[in-house]
């Protein structure tokens, strides 16, 4: 008889910018069981493709360590052009999951004058080299806006910028209540859960990272606090999406293609 999964050993990171990638369920599952996202996969390939109920906006998830792991594309609107924006795998799914709980929110403010750099500026984030820049209290982090295009880059790093932990790319006409929740959930001081081990982290530097640990969890218990919280935003799920219906019901994981392989190191 096979023996049941084991439990894992749950570490708390501060700040979330160090804490590595995590689950990426975390984002794909709320936004197939809530929003009403509907998936795709090629069995051949390693990769995730959701696609919003208008199919308008395509979440595309290519496992490559070194490259995006992340890419959303939104088609044109009568208001706004196309635009996109990506991860690198180490960028922390909660900060992508605050981007597109706001892409998929109806009740969040969409106007232009939303401006990314006050939560920033709000954690006590400073001016480096132009206003066009602010660096994180601890150096590790800069965000910088294009003042020609109007894109946002958002970099990490331990030492030199030339070799990156990760990378964020806002393109020229993204919404800007989009990267503002980003750039929010970026300075949120709350540690985030981790369960690859200390050794998975970038750096142990306790000048630079916290890590306490949060005891232990069964290992089929995934997601916590994220799967059920998210209101439903759309009155139909689509199409031959019957068997997410029934597990949701039943309590039962999702489709194998919504549970993408994490980062390395970074679960």
């Amino acid at each position: 008889m096979p023996d049941g999964p084991a439990n894992v050993d749950i570490d708390y990171i501060a700040p979330r910018h160090l804490a590595g990638g995590g689950d990426p369920a975390w984002i794909t599952v709320p936004l197939h069981r809530a929003c009403g996202w509907s998936y795709g996969h090629d069995p051949l390939m390693p990769r995730v493709l959701l696609s919003s109920p208008d199919q308008k906006a395509l979440l595309r998830l290519e496992p490559d360590p070194d490259g995006r792991w992340w890419t959303l594309q939104h088609a044109p609107a009568p208001d706004r052009p196309a635009w996109f924006a990506c991860f690198d795998a180490r960028t922390p799914v909660e900060m992508i999951a605050a981007f597109t709980d706001a892409l998929t929110d109806p009740t969040a403010g969409q106007a232009d004058n939303w401006d990314p750099q006050e939560p920033l500026l709000t954690a006590g984030w400073s001016p480096a080299y132009s206003h066009h820049r602010l660096a994180s209290p601890d150096g590790t982090v800069r965000v910088e806006a294009d003042e020609t295009t109007g894109a946002w880059w958002v970099d990490t790093a331990l030492r030199d910028f030339r070799t990156l932990l990760w990378q964020a790319h806002f393109s020229e006409h993204t919404p800007p209540h989009l990267i503002t929740a980003f750039t929010a959930a970026l300075t949120d001081p709350r540690p985030v859960p981790r369960t690859a081990g200390p050794s998975s982290l970038p750096t142990r530097n306790p000048d630079l990272i916290t890590l306490s640990p949060g005891g232990t969890r069964h290992a089929g218990r995934r997601r916590p606090g994220r799967t059920h919280p998210l209101p439903r935003r759309t009155p139909i799920r689509p199409a031959g999406d019957e068997y997410a219906s029934s597990a949701t019901a039943a309590g039962r994981a999702p489709p194998p293609a919504l549970i993408p392989p994490s980062p390395p190191g970074s679960t």
